[in-house]
């Protein structure tokens, strides 16, 4: 899952918001490093999205 499918899956937040997102320790480590960025195991996201939904609507409703 790269940063694309990412965006799409949290409802079409902005590139930004992603990689403000992938910075955090929580978030799962990627699993490469492409030419077009990084990829992560998509049941790592979604194990993280789960686990951080409340806390990814609060910040994106104070937006």
């Amino acid at each position: 899952m790269g940063t694309h499918e990412i965006r799409v899956r949290l409802g079409g937040i902005s590139r930004q918001r992603v990689y403000e997102l992938a910075m955090r320790r929580s978030f799962p480590e990627p699993v490469a490093e492409l030419e077009q960025g990084r990829v992560w195991l998509a049941e790592d996201v979604e194990a993280w999205i789960a686990e951080h939904r409340r806390e990814i609507a609060d910040v994106e409703g104070e937006a």
